[in-house]
């Protein structure tokens, strides 16, 4: 039996940064991945036709590029290879009559684009931007810390010494808030409000689910102060790194190998076994970068703590997305050809479409117009794609991933298999509404369903993208369950790392990072 101090189950960016650091503090660690290829959600492939490089699921790399775990190995991944395209046109939201509303980098930019649609929303907007470094020192203090009644009450009474009751209230009240009462209090413009709400769809917060203000604030914030950053030559340039840093630390990574089980004995994790037959001895961690729904399997025998069973059981997760892959001849005709340099362009007219769009996934409709996330990386990296060529990355949100119907009533099926092409043509005439001719400059597709990506990675459960429900029962000391926000369960040197454990979604390796100082410290 080979023996590890640490096994950790799966290879996504949370648990390469977990082993990247315990081997930097002397850890022999070894990963197990069953898929064919590290990275989980984030991997780059060429899935239309070759030359064109499209990131799978995840694209944007600004939350890796601004964590803690960067900053403190930024010169090990850069020498493994790691590079950020900076992007300074970061995303915009187009309007059915052709009007749009982009964040740039250069504030006056971002505030005359404002100004368009309300003067007093470009002076807010300006306003809030000011006041972002005092703010953001407290939510990325509170977001990047361990849930832990010590770290919380640090943060507390910092925020109290600093900015009295009334300040501290004040934050409270807006972490419970829900998009729409933020912007609602905040903004005039529609279009200005429409703007921000989109960043909530990215992490399941329609606009009236309380707890989700923060995310568009600090969207709209964080993207019009330091701008957005991609992964040079697609985002698996970040996985390429971890790994080989890991494997230069004495570490192993091996792919195609799915644990069957962890082994306990005396209450406390002392290994795995994998589905070859192989026993793995752990002499100090076993990890898991699982869904909390994988630890039925993973432990046949229970944690011993019924509670904490339960809740893994019964942890919700966001509904499903789908993903389209375009090969194309040239980007798309855009009514004004600015919007060709962002990163993303949103395609949802309103917070009422987006609010409609999420409660007809809820209840397993194929939304009437759903959520578009449309990415053009080669907008700003054009070594994707041959030469002159580009790709098209296409986020559908949400849909479900049991049909029971459609909110259109034009697709009778209720079977992707057969809905995927059909519900991709809706998705494509959408786009084609605000961008004529978009269909003649397609040379290849590939049409990716919430059950796709599910087979693709089992932690993709139908088809959620962030690792679980965010809402506010599920999310801080509740992630993934009361009690278990500190990363550990009830069976002893059995731990939990990736998006559904706190800090959540993302590729900011936050988990996975603050895992490995809890166990190996520095």
């Amino acid at each position: 039996m080979t023996t590890y101090d640490a096994v950790i189950i799966g290879a996504g960016h949370n648990a390469l940064a977990c082993a990247a650091h315990l081997t930097r503090r002397g850890w022999k660690v070894a990963l197990f991945e069953a898929a064919e290829r590290p990275g989980g959600a984030v991997k780059t492939l060429e899935l239309t036709a070759p030359g064109f490089r499209h990131d799978f699921a995840a694209m944007n790399l600004s939350l890796f590029a601004g964590s803690a775990f960067h900053k403190t190995y930024a010169s090990d991944l850069a020498a493994h290879g790691l590079a950020f395209v900076p992007v300074a046109d970061c995303f915009a939201s187009l309007f059915p009559d052709g009007r749009w509303l982009g964040v740039s980098t250069d504030l006056a930019t971002t505030q005359e684009r404002i100004r368009a649609f309300s003067p007093r929303d470009a002076e807010t907007w300006a306003r809030l931007v000011a006041e972002f470094p005092a703010r953001a020192e407290t939510l990325f203090a509170l977001l990047g810390s361990p849930m832990k009644k010590r770290a919380i009450a640090s943060i507390l009474f910092s925020t109290l010494r600093r900015h009295g009751f009334s300040g501290a209230q004040e934050l409270l009240r807006f972490l419970l808030s829900s998009p729409r009462a933020w912007l609602d209090e905040t903004f005039e413009s529609p279009q200005v409000k429409a703007l921000l709400a989109a960043w909530g769809m990215h992490l399941d917060f329609a606009p009236d689910i309380a707890g989700g203000a923060v995310f568009p604030y600090l969207e709209g914030m964080a993207n019009q102060s330091f701008g957005m950053a991609l992964g040079k030559g697609g985002a698996d340039t970040m996985i390429a790194a971890l790994v080989a840093m890991v494997k230069a630390g004495g570490s192993s990574v091996e792919c195609g190998t799915a644990v069957e089980r962890v082994e306990t004995a005396g209450g406390r994790a002392a290994g795995v076994v994998l589905a070859d037959g192989r026993r793995i001895a752990a002499a100090k961690a076993v990890i898991g970068s699982v869904a909390p729904r994988a630890l039925a399997k993973l432990l046949p025998h229970g944690s011993g703590d019924e509670r904490f069973d339960r809740h893994m059981r019964d942890f919700r997760h966001a509904p499903g997305t789908m993903m389209i892959h375009l090969a194309l001849d040239d980007l798309p005709d855009w009514p004004d050809a600015a919007l060709r340099r962002f990163a993303y362009v949103h395609l949802s007219p309103s917070m009422d479409a987006m609010a409609l769009a999420y409660a007809q996934a809820q209840a397993g409709l194929l939304p009437t117009e759903p959520v578009l996330v449309v990415g053009q990386p080669t907008a700003v990296d054009p070594s994707r794609a041959p030469e002159g060529k580009h790709v098209l990355w296409v986020q559908v949100r949400m849909v479900p991933a049991e049909i029971r119907g459609d909110a259109a009533g034009a697709i009778a099926s209720t079977d992707w298999e057969t809905v995927r092409d059909l519900y991709a043509e809706r998705v494509i005439g959408i786009v084609e509404r605000y961008a004529p001719g978009l269909s003649s400059k397609i040379i290849a597709r590939r049409v990716v369903t919430p059950l796709d990506l599910e087979r693709d990675n089992a932690n993709l459960v139908g088809g959620d993208q962030v690792g679980g429900s965010h809402h506010l029962s599920q999310n801080f000391l509740f992630r993934p369950a009361p009690g278990a926000a500190g990363w550990k369960t009830p069976v002893k040197n059995f731990h939990l790392t990736g998006a559904s454990t706190w800090p959540g979604a993302g590729v900011g390796a936050g988990s996975g990072y603050r895992l490995a100082q809890q166990l190996a410290g520095g």
